[in-house]
């Protein structure tokens, strides 16, 4: 299903939630507006904004007479209506495991690895706290053991074809495997990110520097 109308998101790229957005709308084939907000962009503390998102934050949505915020959910209504080809799966099953991915993305990894991305990328080097690193690593990897362990058996996170958990984790993992630090080998979890990496819609996305 095609959109009838041109669908606006407000976000700057340098967000992973709003990396998460443009990359659903790209698999998609939408045409979206996106407006730069947040950040160095400001935007989202003008009324206007505020009464759309009373939270201030990116990325927001709208189409048509919706208007969403929160990444993930933004990535299941876009999947959910103009979806095809099981990216949004019908069945239950198949639906509720990659929301379940989803949401261990948000309140599980995300957490995890935060405290890293922030003390390499946003704080000088001379204020960096190690021991704040050391903390997050220890949090993450073993959570990068279990997507290890989950994709040695199947080739994207939902099974065979690709959908709407790749993107959000996908977002994640790009994150933390472009932090200067070193890890260890997962060739299941590099072998999808390749794969996800490689995909037209996440070009400019998942190989841009972090910020």
């Amino acid at each position: 299903m095609s959109a009838p109308h041109r669908i606006r998101l407000w976000g700057r790229l340098s967000s992973i939630n709003v990396r998460k957005a443009v990359w659903a709308a790209g698999e998609l084939g939408l045409d979206i507006q996106r407006t730069d907000a947040g950040g160095e962009f400001g935007l989202v503390r003008e009324p206007e904004f505020l009464r759309r998102n009373p939270n201030a934050m990116v990325p927001l949505l709208e189409d048509g007479e919706v208007v969403l915020w929160e990444s993930n959910v933004i990535v299941r209504y876009l999947g959910a209506r103009y979806g095809r080809d099981g990216f949004y799966p019908d069945a239950l099953p198949e639906r509720f495991d990659a929301e379940r991915w989803m949401d261990w993305q948000q309140t599980t990894l995300n957490p995890a690895g935060r405290h890293a991305f922030l003390q390499w990328v946003r704080t000088p080097a001379e204020r960096r706290d190690a021991a704040a690193i050391a903390a997050s690593v220890a949090a993450t990897e073993p959570l990068l053991q279990i997507l290890d362990r989950h994709l040695a058996e199947r080739e994207f996170m939902g099974g065979a074809r690709f959908g709407i958990a790749d993107i959000p984790v996908g977002c994640e993992v790009h994150r933390w495997f472009a932090l200067p630090q070193p890890r260890p080998a997962r060739p299941h979890l590099e072998r999808w990110f390749r794969a996800v990496s490689a995909r037209p819609a996440a070009r400019g996305l998942l190989d841009m520097p972090l910020a």
